[in-house]
């Protein structure tokens, strides 16, 4: 379940997990899967891995902007990534993910708990079978990712913020599981990937 948010209707540390998921349940995305434009070519645009956007080498200031775009981005069978609209499919340069996961609640705990993440583009994203968390196969270089949209294992994801995949790895040894592992609306995820 993924939202986009033109604007949250207040402070997200505010905002209770019931909330979070009537405002999932309430924002619907463009179908992009389902556009096939026979017109393509070069957006001239790249996000950044600090999840800043960038058109022809200046930077995106408009969040509103961003936030349109993002809802129009596409992760192709080969990896790369496009804007695509009924119309037409441009090329987008990504660095290392399209988004990044900036805060996070939590409600519950073991298998009984919800997580959800706010992106940088004010998306909100709850953790489960469909939206997978990853954390690398590296325990001494952990990858923390999570699944936004589009195919599993290639989709679109956000890099997880350090300070938050911190307040993960607490959550899932405070809950002292071995190997540990962190629980999100029904689904277990290990902190190391196999």
């Amino acid at each position: 379940m993924v939202t986009s948010a033109p604007s949250l209707p207040k402070d997200f540390s505010q905002l209770s997990l019931a909330e979070a998921a009537e405002l999932l349940a309430a924002r619907k995305l463009p179908p992009v899967e389902d556009w096939h434009p026979e017109r393509v070519g070069d957006s001239a645009m790249e996000i950044r891995a600090d999840g800043s956007w960038y058109h022809e080498g200046g930077r995106i200031n408009r969040s509103a902007m961003v936030r349109l775009f993002s809802t129009i981005l596409r992760r192709e069978p080969d990896g790369s990534h496009v804007l695509v609209t009924p119309a037409e499919k441009l090329v987008i340069a990504v660095e290392d993910t399209p988004f990044r996961a900036v805060e996070m609640k939590s409600e519950g705990e073991g298998e009984h708990r919800k997580l959800v993440f706010r992106l940088d583009t004010d998306d909100l994203v709850m953790a489960g079978a469909d939206h997978v968390l990853s954390f690398g196969c590296d325990a001494d270089n952990p990858d923390p990712r999570l699944h936004v949209r589009g195919a599993i294992g290639n989709g679109l994801e956000a890099r997880i913020d350090r300070a938050l995949y911190y307040e993960i790895v607490d959550m899932a040894l405070g809950e002292q599981a071995e190997p540990p592992v962190i629980w999100s609306n029904g689904a277990r995820f290990p902190l190391v990937d196999a």
